[in-house]
C-alpha cells in the first residue's frame, strides 16, 4: 500500500483533500502508468527520475488529452448534424431565444452586453491574468502560470476547431443586440473560455486558501460566473443555447484533465515512492 506522506505541504493539498491520493482504479492505473517510467536503484536514481517522469507525466497526458478534445469537438459535427431541425435549429434553440427577446429593454441590454465583454477574447484573458498573477506572486512558483496558459491555449484550439468544421450559423441579427459578431456560432467561444480559465483559476484558490468558507465562497462565485456568461450569450442573440451547452461541457472537461495533468505532476514530484513498485499504487484508505 502507498506509504502517506508525513506532512503533505500547503501546495499539494484542497482542505483535508491530499491531491497526491488517487481513490479510484483508473487514478491509480494512470500513476502508476507513469511511476513506472521513475524506477532507479538507490534513492537519490529515483528522485531524479521521479523528477523527469512528473513532467513527463504532465506533458503527455496534457498533450493526449488535447488531442483527445480535440478530437471531440470534431465529432460534434455529427452528433449536431443528427439533431438539428430542417433549420438548422433544435427544438429548444428558437424558444428559448424568443424567450430572451421578451425580456429584453435597453438598460438591460446594455449591462449585459457590459458583462458578455468581460468573457471576450481581451476580457477574459486579462482577467484570468490578472489573478492567477497575485497567486503566482504569494506562491513564488511558475506552476500558477504554466497551469493557465496549458488550459488557455487548448480552449483557445477548440474554438477554432470546433467552429470551422461545424460552421454553424448564428441567430438571426434581427433578434441579437448589437454589436453583431461573424464567426461561426458553435461553441459559443465566450462560454467556452470562460469555463476552462475560471475552473482553472478557482482550482488554484482552492488550493491556496485554508478558510472553508472561501473555498465555498469561490466555487459559487465562480459557477455563478460561468453560468451567467453562457445565458448572456443567448440573452443578446450572439449564440442559440445549445452552442452554450457545449461550450460548458467541452470547458469543463478539458479543465478537468489540465487539473488531472497538474495532479500526476504533483505526485510523481512529491512522493518518489510510488516508483518502487506499480504494483504498490493503490488508493490510501
Amino acid at each position: 500500500m502507498l506509504p502517506p506522506r508525513p506532512s503533505p505541504t500547503p501546495d499539494d493539498t484542497i482542505g483535508a483533500r491530499d491531491l497526491t491520493a488517487w481513490h479510484t482504479r483508473f487514478g491509480q492505473w494512470l500513476v502508476g502508468l507513469f511511476a513506472a517510467t521513475a524506477r532507479g536503484t538507490s534513492p537519490a536514481a529515483r528522485r531524479v527520475a521521479s523528477w523527469s517522469a512528473a513532467h513527463l507525466a504532465f506533458v503527455l497526458f496534457a498533450v493526449i488529452a488535447m488531442g483527445v478534445m480535440v478530437g471531440l469537438v470534431e465529432g460534434v459535427e455529427t452528433v449536431y448534424e443528427g439533431v438539428v431541425g430542417r433549420d438548422g435549429i433544435t427544438a429548444v434553440d428558437q424558444p428559448v431565444l424568443n424567450a430572451a427577446v421578451s425580456l429584453r429593454s435597453p438598460g438591460l441590454d446594455s449591462a449585459v452586453t457590459a458583462f458578455t465583454d468581460v468573457g471576450g477574447p481581451v476580457g477574459m484573458p486579462i482577467l484570468a491574468l490578472v489573478a492567477v498573477a497575485v497567486i503566482t506572486w504569494r506562491r513564488r512558483r511558475w506552476t500558477p502560470f504554466v497551469l493557465t496558459l496549458i488550459a488557455a491555449t487548448g480552449s483557445l484550439a477548440m474554438t477554432i476547431v470546433g467552429k470551422n468544421f461545424v460552421d454553424r450559423a448564428r441567430p438571426p441579427a434581427s433578434l441579437a443586440v448589437p454589436p453583431l459578431e461573424s464567426s461561426p456560432s458553435f461553441p459559443s467561444g465566450h462560454t467556452l473560455n470562460a469555463t476552462v480559465l475560471t475552473t482553472i483559476v478557482v482550482y488554484l484558490v482552492l488550493i491556496e486558501t485554508t478558510a472553508a468558507w472561501q473555498r465555498a465562497l469561490a466555487v459559487t462565485v465562480g459557477t455563478l460566473f460561468v453560468v451567467s456568461m453562457g445565458l448572456s450569450r443567448v440573452f443578446l442573440g450572439h449564440h442559440w443555447l445549445t452552442d452554450v451547452i457545449a461550450g460548458w461541457l467541452i470547458g469543463l472537461a478539458w479543465a478537468l484533465a489540465v487539473i488531472t495533468a497538474h495532479r500526476l505532476w504533483l505526485t510523481l514530484r512529491e512522493r518518489p515512492e510510488v516508483a518502487s513498485s506499480r504494483d504498490r499504487i493503490r488508493a490510501r484508505g
